[in-house]
Formats: structure tokens, C-alpha cells, sequence
């Protein structure tokens, strides 16, 4: 029988393997941002965000239906079932992802000319439709996976995917793209699906070699298109706006006379800021990866009282941690993008956006917690909503504010977002949170970061943040005593029986 790490466990080695893919994922996208320059990273990122589009049109809400529909079967304790789960799920994403290739394929040309308005890029597009369909199978095994805890086996996979990936991208740049971005785009395409397509082939067997059982029949298309609609909904809705704005933002950047390359500047904040402002979520990404199907199992055996723990104790350690990284960044914008980039500008950015980095991250926990407990439609009412407006906001401000528009519209749609799904999320679990808490800890990161701007070493400021801001928690009684003991067990080993998250106080 399998040993299957308790949740804390798991969410360190996710945590460890998204912090070096990551770590990995950033260091590539420096080495890009040199290679092709601003210019091209932006062109990159408009053919990434069609290609991130069809990739969330193909899966259509299958990888986190499998998650949690095999989640709630092992909950039940009916583990035969899953066999019949993952079948229906392969037919699902077939019919869905050949769909949206084949579409891909032929409008290619199409998209190429009036949506990434160059022409060199209709063969990395096509390329993506050809190894669409096995991307997404891919995402239905490492959903399984996910549900099954068996997140050593799929960290091991993960680690060789990317190395793959870059492997075969610096190959290809080196003897085959030049300086060209169009062929670049091709490059990194075939790097990261190709290696896609060796992940799938090595959980399929993975499985295989368990010699599953298949359970007697059972209805299973009504359940799982009542939890993969909804999310496919919900994710093509986000991701369609999401190419949209990135297709209009240039566009419309166009039109500020004060900006002189609009695809540079938008290149800059999409290709730079944001893979530095979001690396450490890497560490809470490991965590909501897991929370889905910990809260499904949760839900279906009834435990009221571990849900409630949960949610108390994600948003905290999301709260927290954000707000560390927050005034980190703030404080090392410029020593960040000057040394990975060479560009003040990024770290002009990156200092306008700090701010925002709690918000964020509490949002990526917030969403796996409701997606965990079934709340799928309410997803997609936020969305919707939000986009809209995002999409409103930046057609008027761009041409007139820039990218302090752009800001603008992503400072207000993400807080109405998160604002909407936290109360949906409190309304189901009965949780009231102390509205006191998040002030007295944004008090203390404020603090911090004043007190150690008065440093002028760039490292001591960073350590006096980090004093002052742990002082300040315990102190005003965020960080608790119950909260340390609770650490504590985390970390000590009696008999090999370790208490994880998931324990109940």
C-alpha cells in the first residue's frame, strides 16, 4: 500500500518543487527578456496568452473535475470508482481539446494577423494546436495524482517536465531561432509541450502499472459535467478576457502620445514585473493545489470542524505571508529588475505593485478553498462580473493614463474579486473572521517597512524588516502563542505520527 504524506508534508515538497520551477520558469524568462529584448518578450506574451487560452478552452474545467470527483470518491471510500471517473474524464477533454485545436489550426492565420498583428507567428500557433490535445490529458492525470496525495510521485514528474523544457527550448533557440522572435515563440512552444507529452506518457503508465480495478458502472457524465462546466465556464470566460486585454493593451497604449513603444512598455509589466511579483505565491500555489481536494474529502465525509480549521488557518498563512513579501519587494524593487533585468522602469513598476501582493495571494487561497467546497458557479458569476469590468476600465483609461490605467483596472477588478469570494467563502463556512487582525498586521508591515527604510544598506534593510515585522505580530497578538505550538508540531517528528495542517485544535 502506498504511504501518503500528511497534507503539511505534501504542501512542502509542492512547495519546494513550484519554488524551483519557479526559480527555474524566471531565470529563462531573464535569459529571454535578453535574447529578444522588451519588444520581443511582448510579442511572447501576446502569443502566450492565445496559447494560455486554448489551453484553458481544451482542459474546460476537467483537471480540477477529476481532482475533485476522485477526491470525493476516496472520501466515500469507494476507490474502484476512480477508474470510471478518469475514463470519462479522458472522453471529456478528447471531444473538448481536439474541438478547440482543430478551431486554432485553421484560424491561425486569422489570429496571427489580427490578433498578434505579425504574421511570423501563425506557425507557433499551429504548432500549439498539434500538441493541444495530449497537454490536456496531461492536466486529468496530474489532477488524479493531486486527489490521490501521491505528490512526491508527481513532484519527481514535474522537476523532469521542466527540466525537458528548458533543455530542449535553449537547444532549438540556440541552433535554429536566431534573434528572430517569431521563431522564438516556436521555440518555447515546442519546448514546453513536448516535454508535456512525455509527462502524460509517464503517468499513464505510472497508473497503469497499479492494475486498477474499474468498479461496477455508474452514472458519472451528469456529475461530472455539473463540476467541469461550471469551471470551464468560469476559466474560458477569464482567460478570453484575459487574451483580449493583452491583445487591447498594446492597442490602446497606442494612443497615449507620452508612450513611444506601447508593446515594450506592455512587455515590461506582463513579462518582468509579474514573474517577480509572483514567484513566492509558488510556496502558497503547493498549498491551494491541495486544499481542493482536502476540502472535497472534507465535505464528503461531513467535517465540519476541519473545514472550519482550514479556512481559519489558510487565510491567515496567506495574510501573512503576503504581507512579508509585500514589504520585501517594496523594498528591493529597484535591486531585483536592475540586477535581473537592467531596467529602473520594471522596478518602478514592481514598487507600484507590491502593495497588491496580499490581496493576491489571499485570493489564490480563497479560490481553492470555494473550488474545494463546490462552489463552482459562484466562480462564475464573480468572474464574469470582474472581467467585464476590467475590460471597460482599460478601453477608457489606457489611451488617456498609460499603464497607471492599466494598475488602475488591476488594483479594482482583483479587489472586487477577492472582496466577493472571501464573503461566499465565510457565508458557506460559517466563519467569521476578526476584522481587527488583517489591520493590525498591514499596521505592523507598514511600520517595518518605514523603520527599515531609515537603513540604507539594501541587506539590513531586509533584516530589520523582517525583525521589526515578527516583533510587531507578537506584540500586538497576531502571531499567538497557539500559533507557534501549532508550528512547533509541524515540524517535530514522535514516532513518525506527524500532525498536519488538516488536524483539528
Amino acid at each position: 500500500m502506498r504511504r501518503k504524506l500528511p497534507i503539511f508534508y505534501s504542501a512542502l515538497l509542492l512547495t519546494g518543487v513550484n519554488l524551483l520551477l519557479r526559480l527555474a520558469g524566471t531565470s529563462f524568462q531573464v535569459y529571454l527578456s535578453g535574447r529578444i529584448g522588451p519588444a520581443g518578450i511582448g510579442l511572447l506574451q501576446l502569443v502566450l496568452s492565445v496559447g494560455s487560452f486554448a489551453m484553458v478552452a481544451g482542459i474546460a474545467g476537467v483537471r480540477t473535475a477529476a481532482m475533485y470527483l476522485t477526491a470525493e470518491e476516496l472520501g466515500k471510500k469507494r476507490p474502484d470508482n476512480v477508474s470510471r471517473i478518469l475514463s470519462a474524464c479522458f472522453l471529456y477533454s478528447i471531444l473538448c481539446s481536439g474541438a478547440v485545436a482543430a478551431l486554432l489550426y485553421h484560424m491561425a492565420p486569422w489570429l496571427a494577423e489580427n490578433w498578434t498583428g505579425n504574421p511570423d507567428t501563425v506557425p507557433a500557433l499551429r504548432l500549439l494546436a498539434a500538441f493541444l490535445p495530449a497537454s490536456c490529458l496531461c492536466a486529468v492525470m496530474t489532477g488524479y495524482f493531486t486527489a490521490e496525495n501521491r505528490i512526491g510521485t508527481l513532484a519527481a514528474v514535474e522537476v523532469c517536465e521542466q527540466l525537458c523544457s528548458m533543455g530542449l527550448t535553449l537547444l532549438v533557440l540556440k541552433y535554429w531561432a536566431g534573434q528572430d522572435a517569431g521563431r522564438a515563440c516556436q521555440c518555447v512552444i515546442f519546448g514546453s509541450f513536448a516535454s508535456g507529452c512525455l509527462t502524460l506518457c509517464t503517468l499513464v503508465l505510472l497508473r497503469n502499472r497499479e492494475r486498477p480495478k474499474a468498479g461496477a458502472p455508474f452514472p458519472i457524465g451528469k456529475r461530472l459535467l455539473q463540476a467541469a462546466v461550471p469551471l470551464a465556464l468560469a476559466d474560458i470566460l477569464k482567460s478570453g478576457i484575459n487574451t483580449v486585454e493583452n491583445l487591447m493593451v498594446p492597442r490602446r497604449l497606442a494612443e497615449n502620445p507620452l508612450i513611444s513603444d506601447p508593446l515594450a512598455s506592455f512587455g515590461t509589466v506582463c513579462g518582468m514585473v509579474f514573474p517577480i511579483l509572483m514567484f513566492p505565491a509558488c510556496i502558497l500555489f503547493g498549498l491551494a493545489e491541495l486544499l481542493i481536494p482536502e476540502l472535497a474529502r472534507c465535505a464528503a465525509a461531513g467535517s465540519k470542524g476541519r473545514i472550519s480549521y482550514l479556512t481559519r488557518r489558510g487565510l491567515k498563512i496567506a495574510m501573512l505571508y503576503g504581507l512579508t513579501f509585500s514589504g520585501l519587494m517594496y523594498l528591493l524593487a529597484d535591486t531585483l529588475c536592475l540586477r535581473f533585468y537592467g531596467s529602473a522602469e520594471a522596478g518602478r513598476y514592481l514598487r507600484l505593485y507590491a502593495p497588491l501582493i496580499p490581496m493576491l495571494y489571499c485570493d489564490a487561497i480563497t479560490d481553492a478553498m470555494t473550488k474545494g467546497l463546490g462552489q463552482q458557479k459562484a466562480c462564475v458569476r464573480y468572474n464574469i462580473l470582474t472581467s467585464a469590468m476590467d475590460v471597460t476600465f482599460l478601453y477608457l483609461l489606457l489611451p488617456k493614463y498609460g499603464m497607471e490605467g492599466y494598475f488602475v483596472s488591476f488594483l479594482i477588478t482583483h479587489l472586487v474579486n477577492f472582496t466577493l469570494s472571501l464573503r461566499r467563502l465565510l457565508k458557506i463556512t460559517g466563519e467569521r473572521l476578526p476584522a481587527h487582525t488583517p489591520m493590525l498586521a498591514l499596521s505592523a508591515m507598514l511600520a517595518s517597512v518605514w523603520g527599515a527604510g531609515r537603513v540604507s544598506s539594501i541587506t539590513a534593510q531586509c533584516v530589520v524588516f523582517l525583525i521589526l515585522f515578527f516583533c510587531l505580530l507578537t506584540l500586538m497578538q497576531v502571531c499567538r502563542k497557539e500559533d507557534f505550538l501549532w508550528f512547533a508540531r509541524l515540524i517535530t517528528v514522535k514516532n513518525r505520527k506527524i500532525r498536519s495542517l488538516s488536524d483539528t485544535p
